[in-house]
């Protein structure tokens, strides 16, 4: 069975189980690492059983995928950022993004219409040239998610909105950030819940067991921030979405939908 989630902290530390063949009945998996600005889009066709991508991308995807309710990134308090070098306001700035159909762009989007900051230039950016580029004077502004929200000052920016709080404080709702598909007819979604559940709870149980797992694959984080990054998104919503989980989903796909940014669906 083809999996495909990201070597972020929280994906590595949320699958190990189940990927080392440690979750009864589980089948074996073939695993790709992508981040989720890349399987938003190497999802269209259907090539993977089991996905994680941003909820943002639902809208094209709900057709060859099924939602599942447990083993994505949702939270409150773990927005995206939207830093600048000190710049109080991004109309007519040129903005880098990490991708055009991930939350955080979508969230921005939703954000920029209320607030009235219309950016002059959107760049589709690699998560990691984001921050550096902001710090150079490449970018005016940059929309950062993860581990980025512990290390942003590291490179003299400032947070000018946090996506996040904005979200929470609008709709009372969490942030629904990543999500877990399974290939409709192909993946029996009931059983593939179960494993994926399994495995987050097989995490929490032992979070040693897959320490090196999760170091392996860190892109040189720190120990202290992969901890502070699987404490902040690896949470009650990755074991189940619940009425909040869900709710929050059909409140982003909904507003934007009704502002023509991404086509309706029914979630």
């Amino acid at each position: 069975m083809r999996i495909a989630f990201s070597p972020c902290p929280n994906d590595t530390f949320v699958f190990h189980a189940l990927v080392h063949s440690l979750v009864p009945g589980a089948p074996e998996l073939d695993v790709t690492f992508a981040d989720v600005d890349v399987t938003n889009t190497a999802a269209l066709d259907g090539r993977f059983d089991l996905v994680k991508v941003s909820y943002a991308a639902l809208p094209w995807l709900l057709d060859t995928y099924e939602l599942l309710p447990c083993g994505g990134a949702l939270g409150r308090g773990c927005g995206p950022l939207l830093l600048t070098g000190g710049r109080a306001d991004i109309t007519g700035a040129t903005v880098a993004v990490p991708g055009d159909r991930t939350t955080a762009y979508l969230l921005f989007r939703l954000w920029a219409e209320q607030s009235g900051q219309v950016p002059g230039r959107i760049e589709v950016v690699p998560f990691h040239e984001i921050m550096p580029g902001v710090a150079a004077g490449r970018y005016d502004a940059g929309l950062v998610i993860h581990e980025a929200r512990f290390t942003f000052q590291r490179y003299g920016l400032t947070s000018l909105v946090d996506l996040g709080e904005w979200w929470e404080a609008d709709t009372g709702l969490p942030i629904p950030l990543g999500a877990i598909l399974a290939k409709r007819g192909a993946v029996d979604a009931a059983a593939a819940t179960g494993w994926i559940r399994s495995s987050v709870r097989a995490a929490w149980a032992d979070p040693e067991a897959s320490r090196a797992y999760v170091l392996a694959h860190a892109q040189e984080m720190e120990p202290d921030v992969v901890d502070q990054h699987i404490k902040l998104y690896v949470n009650e919503f990755t074991e189940d979405l619940g009425p909040d989980g869900h709710a929050a989903a059909r409140a982003l796909l909904l507003r934007a939908a009704t502002a023509g940014l991404v086509p309706p669906v029914d979630l």
